[in-house]
């Protein structure tokens, strides 16, 4: 008997998840993002995000309650303690109704007022209201709960069939427009109405998508491909990059202007995304400045194709591109030198100190007359390609899918070369590298090296789309970002940089109307990633093994402990 088991939990555990649950609507309330995320409707008029918000906290204290009592083997206890926890969370956001009530039109907190209430109490006034909560909160308990006792199949099958109802919901403007090019414009009008989606529409989605998942028709086609003889599955395996490929290509004519100029920002950010998970995720080395690489290379485009600028516009893109590059490469290496010594935080100091001392001297006057200090390098050409300007963003999506592609496709090289395994090593241990005979100072300066290069390509990119840069385009919010995608998407797998670019960068953008919370929603993110799926949602093959040996190793012991009882 393990020491879980030997401690019997009692329902102290389900309060505290019930009341920490319930402390977080009620955090979440109090700053407004409630009513803020009300608006958005999800199905039909009568869900919209701001209540999926207020029944969450329940939901997730049911999960973490159920998940706790099922692995203490205390499974009879999951659903009472679940429905417990439930009940506990929807206590804290009474606060809000009692204060929303009483007084309206507090001064102090400003987003406590009837708006709020009538969403907590789901327009049923004040008293019925709080009793709906509290019950509604013991079945959302409940139902969180009932998830854990659910086969991993049933699971992963609810889990995407919500996914598929909740997205569409939640981007139902965008969705519209691109299926009305497919569908016409009285299905997609039936599809979603009032901005959001049908209610007879998100069931059978939500039926088909289970199915579809239940069933595992995908499961049974990548079975059926691995039992293939290997010179068939590089051919379909070819099949399906040219299919891609042409998707890709095809893809900012189907959604249209404003969507082409998200896959431009999040290509970008793909581009940055796989140079430092080149230097983070392969060789170990926790760059914050990341920022002054992308910086360089916009500052090298906009000197060089400026016609107002320092040197007259010399140069057109296509030969102040490699120029930016090399730029990139040459301070990757010049930052290298002083840090070859350190490790951990204190790599992590420096590098952030070094993309605020880039930052500080491009609003200095001291450079003024070469980039221009705060006001900028203005005026830079969009590139051209024998003569067609790629000033539309239809146009420039292509020159960042191309720059995406060559950046994953030396990525890739690089990772199953012997320097990505030199790179490796030295990130699970330096001193065992060194001691089997890896050039550490080689090996970081490379690594430096060539995850500036990235960045400042992207950066010679973003500085011809926005054909104007300033120093406050280059923050400190920018390494953040990229940094914070490549650990969601899981660090050191390149298609998660996609995964977590999309997620970080594209699902924000589409939704500008929530901005002041979007740093409050990364924070969020990030910790529920580290405490649910740490090694992101595309993990590195290695990475995941690392992560999950010790489940690996308790099953393994479970199982021992089965077949010893038997014997």
């Amino acid at each position: 008997m393990n020491l879980t088991q030997e401690h019997t939990l009692d329902w102290r555990t389900a309060a505290r998840n019930g009341l920490l649950g319930g402390t977080i609507i009620l955090y979440f309330g109090a700053i407004g993002m409630v009513s803020t995320f009300s608006v958005r409707n999800m199905v039909g008029t009568f869900l919209n995000l701001g209540q999926i918000l207020s029944i969450m906290g329940a939901i997730a204290a049911g999960l973490i309650t159920g998940r706790t009592f099922l692995k203490a083997d205390q499974r009879a206890k999951v659903i009472q303690m679940g429905a417990l926890s439930g009940l506990l969370a929807g206590l804290p956001p009474l606060i809000l109704i009692i204060m929303g009530t009483l007084v309206p039109n507090s001064t102090m907190f400003v987003n406590i007022n009837a708006e709020l209430v009538e969403i907590l109490t789901f327009g049923l006034g004040a008293l019925v209201g709080s009793l709906a909560l509290i019950v509604v909160s013991g079945l959302m308990g409940v139902l969180g709960a009932a998830f854990v006792l659910l086969g991993e199949k049933y699971r992963k099958a609810l889990i995407n069939a919500l996914l598929w109802v909740l997205l569409l919901g939640l981007f139902s403007e965008n969705a519209g427009t691109v299926l009305q090019k497919f569908l016409g414009t009285s299905a997609v009008r039936w599809l979603f109405q009032n901005k959001s989606l049908n209610p007879i529409a998100a069931i059978i989605i939500f039926a088909l998508t289970f199915a579809f998942s239940l069933f595992g028709v995908g499961n049974k086609g990548k079975t059926k491909i691995q039992s293939l003889p290997s010179e068939k599955q590089k051919q379909l395996r070819l099949i399906y990059i040219v299919l891609g490929l042409v998707f890709a290509l095809a893809l900012p004519w189907m959604v249209g202007t404003f969507l082409s100029q998200v896959l431009f920002i999040v290509g970008l950010y793909v581009m940055m995304g796989m140079g430092l998970n080149i230097v983070v995720g392969f060789a170990g080395l926790l760059d914050l400045g990341y920022v002054a690489f992308f910086a360089f290379g916009a500052y090298t485009m906009g000197v060089l194709t400026s016609p107002g600028g320092f040197t007259g516009g010399i140069l057109n893109f296509w030969l102040a591109l490699p120029i930016a590059i090399l730029v990139g490469v040459t301070f990757g290496i010049i930052l290298g030198f002083p840090v070859l010594n350190m490790r951990g935080d204190y790599l992590a100091i420096v590098t952030l100190g070094f993309g605020e001392i880039i930052r500080v001297l491009a609003y200095s006057n001291w450079l003024a007359p070469i980039i221009g200090g705060a006001q900028g390098v203005l005026g830079i050409p969009t590139p051209s390609l024998f003569g067609f300007r790629l000033g539309k963003p239809e146009y420039m999506y292509y020159l960042v899918l191309l720059g995406s592609l060559v950046a994953a496709f030396i990525a890739a090289r690089l990772r199953d070369s012997r320097l990505g395994r030199q790179w490796m090593a030295m990130r699970e241990d330096e001193d065992v590298a060194e001691t089997m005979g890896i050039n550490l100072v080689q090996t970081k300066l490379l690594a430096f090296a060539i995850g500036a290069g990235f960045s400042a390509a992207s950066g010679a990119i973003f500085a011809s789309r926005l054909q104007n840069i300033f120093p406050n385009s280059f923050g400190i919010l920018v390494s953040i970002n990229v940094l914070s995608l490549i650990i969601v998407g899981g660090l050191g797998s390149l298609p998660g940089v996609v995964v977590g670019a999309a997620i970080l960068v594209g699902m924000p953008e589409l939704l500008r109307e929530f901005a002041e919370y979007r740093l409050l929603m990364y924070g969020l993110l990030l910790i529920v990633m580290m405490l649910a799926k740490p090694e992101g949602f595309w993990p590195e093959e290695t990475r995941k093994r690392e992560l999950h040996a010790k489940e690996d190793w308790d099953n393994n012991d479970a199982d021992a402990e089965v077949v010893g009882a038997a014997d």
